[in-house]
C-alpha cells in the first residue's frame, strides 16, 4: 500500500525536487501540492494525505502556525523541510514540540541536494507510521519529587528516536535538581542537538547540556549526544565520563544508542537503562547487555509511544524489564534509580 504525500513549499522548484526525491520510491504517491498554508488546508481536506511535507516560511501562515492548527484539528504525520531547520535550529525543535515527526534540512545554495534528500523516502514512509495525537499545548509545569537525592556511582542512560523530543520533555520535566548523571542519545541531525539541550535544560529541574567529550559525569546533570560525527559514549578510569568517539554508523545511527548502552554496561556501576519510542531496533541489544549486567531497565509502553519501534525490538528480546507509559515514566526511573542503588547496598 503506496503511503500518500502532501508538499506543502511556496517554492516551485524546491517543490520539485522534493517530489523528484520522493518519486524514486514506489511505495510514495505524490498526491499534490500546495504553495503557502492556505492552498494546503483545501488540498488536504480534498486528497487526505497520510503524510504532509512542510516549510517553515511561507507567504499568509507561518509553517509553525500551520502545523500548530494542523495538530490540533486533524492530526497527520508531517516532516519539516525548509532552511530555517538548520540557520534556525530553535525553530525546528518548536516544530518537533509541536508534534512534527521529523525535520530535515533543505540543501543551501543548490549544493548537496541528493545528500540532503537522499533519505527523505525513508523518513517519509516512518512518518506515515507514526500514531500522532492532537497537540495539547506546551508541556506543563510537573510538581517535582524533593527530597530526592541520587545514588552514589549510579548511572541513567537514556536512548529516542522518532517522537522523542515529546517522550524527553515529558520525562525530563520531572527530573529534579539532584537526579542521577543522565547520559541520552536522541537521534537527530548534528545542527538541532544544542538547541534541544537547552529547551529541556529550560523545562527540567537538572541542568541539561550538549555532550562533550571528556566532561565529567556529575549529579544533577544530563548530557545530550550531539548529532552528527561521533558516537557518545561513557568512559571511567577512576570517576565516569563522556567519550565521543569517531565511528561508522550502527543500526543506521551516529550517534547510536547501542553504543551509549554498551559503553554503560560495561563500566561495572550501577544503572537504569531507559528506550522511549523510535523506529528501529536501535539499543535494543545494548539495553539486554546493561541488564544482563544487573542493570534496571525500562521501556515505554506501546500504547504512549509515537512509533513502538524501539521499545518494542527491546522487549522482544527481553532487554525491558517493565514497560511503563510516558506520563508515568519520569518517576518510574527515578524509582527504579532508588532500587538500583539500594540492591547495590544490600549485594
Amino acid at each position: 500500500m503506496s503511503v500518500g504525500v502532501l508538499i506543502v513549499d511556496d517554492s516551485a522548484t524546491m517543490r520539485g525536487l522534493i517530489a523528484a526525491a520522493l518519486k524514486r520510491d514506489p511505495d510514495i504517491e505524490v498526491l499534490g501540492f500546495a504553495n503557502d498554508p492556505i492552498e494546503a488546508r483545501e488540498q488536504v481536506k480534498k486528497l487526505n494525505p497520510d503524510v504532509i511535507t512542510l516549510d517553515i516560511e511561507m507567504p499568509h501562515m507561518n509553517g509553525l502556525e500551520f502545523l500548530e492548527k494542523i495538530m490540533r484539528l486533524r492530526p497527520t504525520p508531517v516532516v519539516m523541510i525548509s532552511t530555517l531547520t538548520q540557520a534556525g535550529a530553535d525553530i525546528t525543535v518548536a516544530a518537533l514540540e509541536l508534534g512534527a515527526v521529523e525535520c530535515i534540512g533543505k540543501p543551501q545554495g543548490g549544493a548537496g541536494i541528493g545528500d540532503a534528500f537522499a533519505d527523505l523516502p525513508n523518513k517519509v514512509k516512518a512518518a506515515a507510521r507514526a500514531r500522532v495525537r492532537p497537540y495539547s499545548g506546551p508541556v506543563a509545569p510537573v510538581e517535582r519529587e524533593s527530597g530526592y537525592h541520587a545514588a552514589k556511582d549510579l548511572i541513567l542512560a537514556i536512548g529516542s528516536s522518532t517522537g522523542g523530543v515529546e517522550a524527553l520533555m515529558t520525562v525530563l520535566g520531572n527530573f529534579p535538581d539532584t537526579c542521577p548523571p543522565t547520559v541520552i542519545t536522541q537521534h537527530m541531525p548534528a545542527t538541532f542537538t544544542k538547541s534541544f539541550a537547552a529547551r529541556l535544560d529550560r523545562i527540567s529541574g537538572a541542568h541539561v547540556q550538549e555532550a562533550y567529550d571528556g566532561a565529567k559525569l556529575l549529579p544533577g546533570h544530563i548530557y545530550v549526544a550531539p548529532g552528527g560525527d561521533a558516537h557518545l559514549e561513557v568512559v571511567s578510569s577512576t570517576a565516569p565520563v563522556c567519550r565521543l568517539r569517531e565511528g561508522e554508523p550502527v543500526n543506521g545511527h551516529r550517534p547510536s544508542v547501542d553504543v551509549l548502552f554498551d559503553s554503560v554496561a560495561k563500566l561495572g556501576r550501577p544503572s537504569v537503562g531507559v528506550i522511549l519510542t523510535g523506529m528501529g531496533r536501535d539499543g535494543a541489544q545494548g539495553l539486554l547487555n546493561m541488564r544482563q549486567r544487573g542493570a534496571r531497565t525500562l521501556g515505554q509502553d506501546e500504547s504512549s509511544c509515537v512509533v513502538y519501534g524501539m521499545p518494542k525490538a527491546a522487549f522482544e528480546v527481553g532487554a525491558v524489564e517493565k514497560q511503563v507509559g510516558l506520563a508515568r515514566m519520569g518517576p518510574a526511573i527515578l524509582n527504579a534509580c532508588s532500587a538500583a542503588a539500594e540492591h547495590q547496598r544490600s549485594a
